[in-house]
């Protein structure tokens, strides 16, 4: 069974900075493909960007330039750094392992970008 924890939020300030970290065990990682989700409150939970076994990367539009999701696969974990935050990026942040159909989530990290 994969489990997937989060860690890495907090509280920063507008135009700062935080990298999340998913640490995945339990099956093989490198050959799931990965993803960070957010949920802001009363909205639904959207993609923020995904990385593929290969190390193709998808953004959101929203993020594109400020956000890079990375993975390494000796440490079976996978990283989003993100830059330039802004307060609308408050949510909880969700990691998503996905392998032949079947996806599997964490628990969450909340990032809370307000001065």
């Amino acid at each position: 069974q994969v489990q997937l924890v989060e860690s890495g939020g907090g509280l920063v300030q507008p135009g700062g900075s935080l990298r999340l970290s998913c640490a995945f065990s339990g099956m093989i990682f490198s050959i799931y493909s990965m993803g960070w989700y957010r949920q802001a409150p009363g909205k639904q939970r959207e993609l923020v960007a995904t990385i593929t076994v290969g190390g193709s990367t998808n953004y959101a539009d929203s993020v594109k330039g400020r956000f890079t999701i990375s993975r390494e696969n000796a440490k079976t974990t996978v990283y989003l750094q993100m830059n330039s935050l802004k307060p609308e990026a408050t949510a909880v942040y969700y990691c998503k392992a996905g392998f032949n159909n079947m996806d599997y989530w964490g628990k969450g990290t909340l990032v809370t970008v307000s001065s």
